[in-house]
């Protein structure tokens, strides 16, 4: 491995227009395709394998042309204070809009309040629902522009009108504050290096990979029924990475320049060393990105293929891309500890005597000698060198303090986002809240039970006693008379539950509802499905609960097979694994304070709380699980390196900190300020994302891999490194460490003392 991409790193140097050359050519088809592309709405949603999915394909059948996946509207509106909708001048206006309503080519039906009973009992407030024949997503601008003038007509003549449903979905946006996380990263970066060209090589590159990943999302959208989350998903993860992957080969070429190499030398051992680090730890990110389709969401599945195929361009850009621009560079890339005139003082072009004591300083370091120029330890040598005295004390606060961020996560709660978890300045949310003024919490939130009695001998008898059963449950308040299709044997009956969508009562009626039907198909042979977005909902948390536990298996097992390859040790991976388990633990429990519990709710942009995503956990799982092997990656590798090449398991532990700490902190303040920039998006999925993966990051890079993991690997010593004869036998040996490299420098130098010699 190293070998092969110490080659690649060279030719791209080398060759560096025809590298530049391709990945521009790449953006500018990938932009292209974007730009000439139909544009896409949001992704369908569909749940196979689900009662709520199943009933949706049962209506499809048995009431054709009903359009129950079609997209719907509720216009509210509210009389002035003193008034009230049954007056002549207001119940005139109701009425012109419903006519106004009506038209449309999409439009399958309106119902109007006043025929349909849909006003309230004080005569306050009343709705009128407008059904699509065609879904949310593809609903004409034309349609939302005619929903939308009709209400505005209806306020001009003095009503208080709002629109609730998914007919009207709110464009996400992120706000300036995702170009206040690309700034800091900028700055950090430029801290790291001393050097607005070295500062400017991951940020360049970042930005290309995911512009091409982006673009070829947009372009394939249409296409493949992507929604905007998956691209706003692909952009947040892609540049994270992208950053990062580019920042770790960009310091290990300064690096290789402060021991006196060539510049196109540097550059192949760069990409070989720590090129084989971004290829692995990329593995890691995509195996969990891609392992989400295990859960069998189709939305959940687009979302994590679209981020993995970012993640893999950023891998490649990195290992292509980042020596070729550090070709056309040049002399404008200090090596390490060397600083432009930026941050300090000019750095002076090193004389011939100095590349050579650095030359040999190299070489007594690589034979373990002792060096003739004692080196100042900088602050990660020091912390390491902290750590390996005390790592009983380190590792038990740091398990401790994640223990303590994670006990919220005991009373999570998982729910889907519904117009209630809208920011008060929408007309959704406004909408949400009339209805509840009027017509009780459980409004927004109707229950539709399909009632199959196809096979039963009294279709009319069953679809009664399924209503019956239902007025008998607790948190009913609404059972309409069944509603039987032309053939008759299926019927829909709307039930009005009293407490709010996303509740615990609303989820035990709808299992009371199917359990109870389970006793009515024993009796009439008639079968009773609950559907409707609440129950959906319902059917989605469960679903994804369900999943978590194979998921974790699977991604965290691949993972852990393919670490075993790459540091050729069992405990090592084991402890990297069990890691990730406290961080995420950790991070659910942030996310349970701020979103649920209302912690900093108004510092985060949180107007309400409510249950969490149902797919945060899952999602934190993958996503995070990814990140984290990223820094054990980079972190351990190094330290691998160290211990391989002659040093003790404490020396190692400090010799991979001098190397990596400071280029690991720069990347997770990175990736933390890239996922929070995303906390200001007006998508609350998109806000508990960023969140969640800023903090988790923030837990996983500071605390479990700066200070767990060199207490763990101190306290065990030589045995973190043990891998049993066997399978190491039967191990490839992907040569991570650059062990290869540092043979066929000694295989030259005998070479060249050889030639002396004659």
């Amino acid at each position: 491995m190293a070998t092969f991409l110490y080659k690649l790193g060279r030719l791209s140097f080398r060759r560096r227009h025809f590298a530049a050359l391709i990945w521009v050519a790449l953006l500018t088809l990938a932009g292209v395709g974007a730009a000439s592309a139909p544009a896409a709405g949001n992704s369908s949603f569909s749940i196979p394998g689900t009662e709520a999915q199943k009933a949706f394909d049962l209506l499809e059948q048995r009431f054709p042309g009903a359009s129950a996946d079609g997209a719907t509207a509720r216009v509210v509106f509210k009389a002035p204070d003193g008034e009230k909708m049954t007056d002549a001048g207001n119940k005139a206006t109701v009425e012109k809009t419903v006519r106004a309503l009506s038209d449309g080519s999409e439009v399958a039906r309106v119902t109007d309040p006043y025929q349909a009973k849909a006003v309230s009992k004080d005569g306050t407030i009343a709705y009128a629902q407008v059904s699509y024949k065609v879904s949310g997503m593809e609903l004409d601008d034309a349609a939302k522009d005619a929903l939308e003038d009709s209400a505005q007509d209806a306020r001009e003549a003095g009503l208080t009108v709002e629109i609730g449903g998914d007919a009207l979905q709110a464009v996400p946006h992120t706000g300036s504050s995702e170009i206040i996380g690309i700034a800091v990263a900028a700055v950090v970066l430029v801290i790291t290096f001393g050097s607005l060209v070295a500062a400017g090589l991951p940020l360049l590159t970042a930005l290309i990979g995911v512009g091409i990943g982006v673009s070829a999302i947009t372009g394939l959208a249409s296409a493949l029924d992507l929604g905007t989350t998956t691209s706003t998903l692909a952009m947040m993860i892609g540049l994270a990475v992208g950053i990062d992957y580019a920042l770790f080969i960009v310091s290990r070429y300064r690096a290789e320049l402060a021991e006196g190499r060539e510049r196109e030398e540097a550059a192949g051992r760069a990409v070989g060393t720590a090129g084989s680090a971004v290829v692995f730890a990329g593995l890691t990110v995509v195996i969990a990105l891609v392992g989400l389709s295990v859960v069998n969401i189709p939305m959940l599945t687009k979302m994590g293929i679209a981020a993995a195929g970012t993640v893999a361009i950023a891998v490649l850009i990195a290992l292509t891309m980042i020596p070729a621009l550090l070709g056309y560079a040049g002399r404008r890339v200090k090596p390490a500890g060397e600083k432009a005139k930026l941050l300090g003082r000019a750095a002076k072009k090193p004389s011939k005597e100095a590349s050579k004591e650095a030359s040999k300083e190299a070489s007594r370091e690589a034979s373990n000698e002792p060096s003739q120029k004692p080196e100042r330890p900088n602050l990660g040598t020091r912390w390491a060198s902290f750590v390996v005295r005390r790592p009983v004390a380190v590792l038990l606060l740091g398990v401790i303090g994640l223990g303590a961020a994670a006990v919220p996560a005991s009373s999570l709660e998982l729910g889907l986002p519904d117009d209630g978890s809208q920011p008060t300045s929408t007309t959704q949310r406004r909408a949400y809240d009339l209805l509840s003024e009027g017509f009780g919490p459980g409004f927004n939130g109707p229950l539709m039970v399909v009632v199959d009695a196809k096979g039963s001998d009294d279709a009319k008898a069953a679809f009664t006693e399924v209503g019956d059963e239902i007025k008998g449950l607790k948190d009913v308040v609404t059972v309409t008379p069944p509603a039987p299709n032309k053939a008759g044997d299926t019927a829909t009956i709307t039930v009005i539950p009293g407490s709010k969508p996303s509740s615990v009562t609303t989820e035990n009626l709808v299992h009371g509802i199917r359990d109870a039907g389970a006793d009515i198909k024993a009796d009439t042979n008639a079968d009773v499905l609950v559907t409707g977005s609440t129950a959906m909902n319902i059917d989605v948390s469960e679903k994804l609960n369900d999943a978590l536990v194979p998921y974790l298996v699977l991604v965290v097992g691949l993972a852990f097979l393919l670490l075993i390859v790459v540091f050729r040790s069992i405990l090592v991976p084991l402890k990297a694994a069990l890691g990730f388990l406290l961080s995420v633990m950790a991070a659910l429990g942030a996310v349970v304070a701020v979103f649920q519990w209302g912690w900093l709710s108004d510092l985060m942009g949180v107007e309400q709380t409510g249950p969490v995503m149902s797919m945060m956990p899952i999602f934190m799982v993958g996503v995070v699980f990814g990140l984290a092997m990223d820094y054990e990656v980079f972190l351990v590798t190094r330290m691998r390196e160290a211990y391989v090449h002659g040093e003790k398991p404490a020396q190692a532990i400090v010799t991979g900190f001098r190397h990596g700490a400071r280029v690991v902190t720069a990347a997770a303040v990175i990736m933390m300020a890239v996922f929070a920039g995303f906390i200001g998006s007006s998508e609350s999925m998109v806000k508990m994302i960023g969140f969640g993966l800023a903090i988790a990051v923030f837990f996983d890079a500071f605390i479990v891999r700066m200070a767990i993991v060199p207490a763990v690997l101190a306290l065990l010593g030589r045995k973190a490194w043990w891998l049993p004869k066997w399978l190491d036998r039967a191990l490839p040996n992907v040569d991570v460490e650059g062990e290869g490299l540092r043979r066929s420098d000694s295989d030259r130098g005998e070479a060249d003392r050889e030639l002396a010699r004659t």
